[in-house]
């Protein structure tokens, strides 16, 4: 290999790996159509076709952060976007959708610092996951201090979520006791790698953010989906959301959405 092709295999080398030129593709993703953190390590450990696909891709382009990797993802991002559009969007088969949040959890961590909020972290993990993996759940990714998981029931993403509330109320960081919002939601999402996309993925995360200061939410659709009786033998009886004069409108969910809250049983 002479000099001048050595050279230029260099500078083609030099410029996949400019900071400045991985930003612009990166910012170009995000106009695109379609999920631009598509590629997430986090998002990349799971069954699927598109999966392989990205990981062909990312064997290929080995790990490190570069322009050639963020295009091969983009490539697959306007794929999923394809599927979207034309009809292919959604799943072939109905899965319950589960996010978490932590109620004031930015607020608090500003205050208590770096270490301790990494060690609530790492012990919210460890009180929420467990649940997840015994119920037949599948952690599909870690949002911050919550996440997103999916069952093939209800009934097991709901127990899933008892049982990771009660183990959260175990959690302290010198006094702090952190509070959980869930969302709980059945429909039919397309499975993309790992990643599951689509107005049910919206609808499960907008059913969280009706949660409040720690509540837990479900839809209508994820109830009705339930054995008979599985409130009653779990402890929980669900009530009517109401939103509130001043809470903003839920956006991209269908004008029919019916979300309920669950709650401690009287007699419990």
């Amino acid at each position: 290999m002479n000099s001048y092709v050595t050279s230029a295999i260099d500078w083609v080398r030099s410029v996949n790996r400019s900071p400045a030129f991985v930003a612009a593709v990166r910012k170009v993703r995000r106009v695109l159509p379609g999920d631009p953190s598509f590629g997430d390590p986090l998002s990349m450990a799971g069954p699927g076709s598109a999966l392989a696909v990205a990981r062909v891709a990312d064997r290929f382009l080995d790990d490190e952060s570069g322009a050639s990797r963020e295009i091969g993802l983009g490539a697959l991002q306007l794929w999923q976007a394809v599927l979207e559009s034309t009809g292919r969007g959604r799943g072939e088969r109905d899965v319950t959708i589960v996010f978490t949040d932590l109620v004031g959890f930015s607020t608090w961590s500003l205050l208590a610092g770096d270490a301790d909020t990494l060690t609530l972290l790492r012990r919210v993990s460890r009180a929420v996951e467990p649940g997840i993996d015994v119920h037949g759940g599948h952690v599909v990714k870690r949002l911050g201090d919550g996440v997103m998981a999916v069952f093939h029931r209800p009934e097991n993403a709901l127990r899933a979520v008892r049982a990771a509330r009660v183990a959260l109320a175990e959690v302290d960081i010198d006094g702090y006791t952190p509070r959980m919002r869930v969302g709980i939601h059945t429909g039919s999402p397309r499975q993309i790698g790992s990643d599951w996309l689509g107005v049910d993925v919206t609808v499960a995360a907008r059913v969280m953010e009706t949660g409040g200061n720690g509540n837990l939410m479900i839809s209508q659709s994820s109830l009705e989906r339930m054995p008979p009786g599985t409130l009653e033998e779990i402890g929980l009886s669900a009530r009517p959301y109401r939103r509130g004069f001043f809470a903003p409108k839920l956006n991209g969910v269908p004008e029919d959405l019916r979300i309920l809250r669950l709650v401690e049983s009287p007699q419990r």
